[in-house]
């Protein structure tokens, strides 16, 4: 079985101009909690999930780093938590999004997609032909197809 049979052809994504207000309104409207991050053309440069966002609106406490000549503190948060929330949704989306982006082909095959999305411990994979984003592959996905037959 390949990618292009199981994947999802109606991808929710966003554009690397796009502001962070506009990826939480899509998780909210959609209730999915990860989206794409397109160029013009159509090709995924980056991915932005709700574990990125939960990083940022997070409390990041101080942090001492000893060395044998000094000791420096790298200063965490004091902002009220809201503060953070509300500080996030006007940042371009490409200040918090990952940029290495794992994909895979729509002639890729299942088992292969399977051991990507354990090995590498993501929920889903954007699925490209020549290079243009085509559709999306869940765990889920895989688990549906795998199994269907089966059960």
């Amino acid at each position: 079985m390949k990618a292009h049979e199981i994947m999802v052809r109606q991808v929710y994504k966003v554009k690397t101009e796009d502001p962070v207000r506009v990826v939480i309104e899509k998780f909210i409207k959609y209730r999915i909690s990860g989206l794409p991050v397109v160029n013009d053309r159509n090709e995924v440069v980056a991915y932005l999930s709700a574990g990125d966002i939960m990083r940022y609106i997070g409390k990041h406490e101080d942090h001492i780093l000893y060395s044998y000549f000094y000791t420096a503190v790298v200063k965490g948060d004091n902002e009220e938590f809201e503060d953070r929330v509300r500080g996030v949704l006007p940042l371009n989306i490409m200040q918090i999004a990952h940029k290495k982006v794992i994909t895979v082909d729509v002639n890729e095959e299942i088992e292969n997609i399977a051991a990507i999305l354990g090995k590498k411990q993501i929920k889903r994979l954007p699925v490209v032909k020549q290079g243009v984003l085509a559709g999306i592959i869940s765990r889920g996905d895989v688990i549906r197809h795998a199994f269907q037959a089966i059960l």
